[in-house]
């Protein structure tokens, strides 16, 4: 007998959660693939951001090196460690003259003056096309990463391979600085502080300088940055410059002023002159008092005390009407209105002075009794009136026979023994033992500018809770025009302080 078969019909759905199980697992697939795509996508683009900035950071290392080391007074200045690599101070750098600060690494050859080479400033013939091309080669110096104690630092330095200096023109920077609608002068641009603007005036203020630094990282990344720069001017106390001649003084130690008894001429004028002796601005007084006087009594007996020194009749004439300014009478003598800076504020100014001189003699700390420095020390300085400096003699001064012209700002901390055979140009500042005389009597020379005498120390170099009095007396005999007020020598004389910023940007891939 034969079994029959049982015939079984399956389900439509046979198999269906196989194919959602594949279709499931595609799709985790898929999701992964992409979470990894996108893993390494964020990966590259913080690569990516990661180069780009430390590339952008170590040009920008370049460009502030470079404007650190342009200050002459710094430690790491290019007057200290690279004496001659810049020209000499009041001679402008040539935009077509450019300089280079090297940084290899490894002993690699950093040659930017040679365009063909790994690292050649192929920039400089772009921007200067039609104008000059690159000398080659170009002045260098090491950065300070390749110099001691730095380069025995188990690390590199910022990865920037060269800055270059140059000087900027209305063609190189197709600027039209001088409104005749060409950018055609290759005359070195200055920076008229005052006005804030370029100038192709030397006389307005300090020369534009571009600096350019390339930067190359490892993997390849580059980057060009550039700064236009100029010396920024280290603004003094306005209230130090309100008279042709200031003196402190106090209660119970007034100042003393000694004009000399025979000349005619002398004479200190607040009538304010430009740099070119005409008159020009608003008048300051003649002589000013400074100090914290209680009363109008003391106050008053301190100007009286001034104007004695002045005499009144010399060959017939009355030299008290010399000294004219902003008063409504002669001689214009009259007491400054606060703030006043203290002995210790006004010590704090002289620092400053110091940290940012050009020239200080004689070099090294200060001792008591003060040295005396004379005039020679001054004449290979360079000053001029393109040129001014800010000079401070760390003792006395004696210029006694000098016979030169000053420019800029002189601060003297001891005794300044003038001469009349000398014209200085700027400020003149005596603040510490605050004493101004003179030994020779010829000539008749005079101070454009303005004069600041203050007594802030003792004998001792000790430094006083008050402002003691300041002295000026000068020799019966002693010739010579005197002081006359110039807001324009003032501005010129203020000292340099650091690099200011007037431009910056990025400049494509060479």
């Amino acid at each position: 007998m034969r079994r029959g078969r049982t015939i079984r019909n399956r389900p439509a759905e046979a198999g269906i959660a196989l194919l959602i199980s594949i279709f499931v697992l595609l799709l985790i697939s898929v999701v992964a693939i992409a979470l990894i795509v996108s893993s390494g996508t964020e990966s590259a683009l913080a690569g990516n951001y990661r180069s780009s900035t430390g590339v952008y950071y170590a040009a920008m290392a370049g460009l502030e090196e470079v404007r650190a080391r342009l200050r002459p007074q710094g430690p790491i200045s290019f007057k200290s460690t690279a004496p001659g690599f810049l020209p000499a101070a009041g001679v402008p750098l040539a935009s077509c003259s450019p300089v280079y600060v090297i940084n290899p690494v490894g002993g690699e050859n950093v040659a930017p003056w040679d365009t063909t080479s790994t690292y050649g400033d192929t920039e400089f013939n772009q921007e200067f096309a039609g104008i000059c091309g690159l000398p080659n080669p170009s002045p260098s110096t090491l950065s300070i990463w390749n110099r001691s104690p730095l380069n025995g630092l188990p690390f590199p330095g910022p990865l920037y391979k060269w800055v270059r200096i140059n000087g900027a023109s209305e063609r190189s920077l197709k600027l039209d600085v001088d409104a005749d609608s060409l950018a055609d002068s290759n005359t070195p641009l200055y920076y008229d502080n005052i006005n804030s603007r370029f100038s192709n005036d030397s006389t307005v203020g300090p020369q534009v300088l571009e600096i350019t630094a390339l930067a190359v990282l490892p993997n390849g990344s580059q980057k060009l940055v550039q700064y236009l720069v100029a010396a920024a001017p280290l603004t003094l106390p306005p209230s130090m410059f309100l008279a042709a001649l200031t003196l402190s003084g106090r209660q119970g130690s007034d100042a003393v002023f000694q004009a000399p008894t025979t000349n005619a001429v002398y004479s200190v004028k607040g009538d304010n002159y430009n740099c070119n002796g005409n008159p020009a601005g608003l008048p300051a007084k003649a002589i000013g008092i400074y100090g914290p006087y209680q009363g109008v009594g003391n106050l008053q007996n301190a100007v009286n005390a001034v104007k004695g020194g002045i005499p009144t009749n010399v060959s017939g004439t009355n030299p008290q009407n010399n000294y004219t300014g902003s008063g409504p009478s002669t001689p214009d003598v009259e007491p400054l209105n606060p703030p006043f800076q203290t002995p210790s504020q006004l010590d704090a100014i002289v620092q400053t002075i110091i940290q940012n001189a050009d020239i200080i003699l004689p070099s090294g700390p200060v001792n008591y009794p003060l040295p005396t420095v004379t005039g020679s020390a001054l004449t290979s300085l360079g000053m001029s009136s393109t040129n001014p400096l800010t000079v401070v003699v760390n003792g006395n001064l004696d210029i006694s026979n000098w016979a030169h012209d000053g420019y800029g700002l002189l601060l003297v901390t001891g005794t300044f023994i003038y001469d009349p055979d000398t014209n200085w140009n700027g400020i003149v500042l005596v603040i510490g033992q605050g004493v101004v005389n003179n030994a020779q009597n010829g000539q008749y020379k005079q101070i454009s500018g303005a004069m600041f005498v203050a007594q802030t120390r003792d004998a001792s170099g000790n430094l006083l809770p008050n402002l003691g009095g300041a002295s000026v007396t000068f020799n019966p005999n002693m010739q010579g025009n005197g002081m006359r007020y110039s807001s324009c020598w003032i501005q010129k004389a203020q000292p340099a302080g650091s690099y200011q910023i007037l431009s910056f940007h990025e400049i494509s891939s060479q």
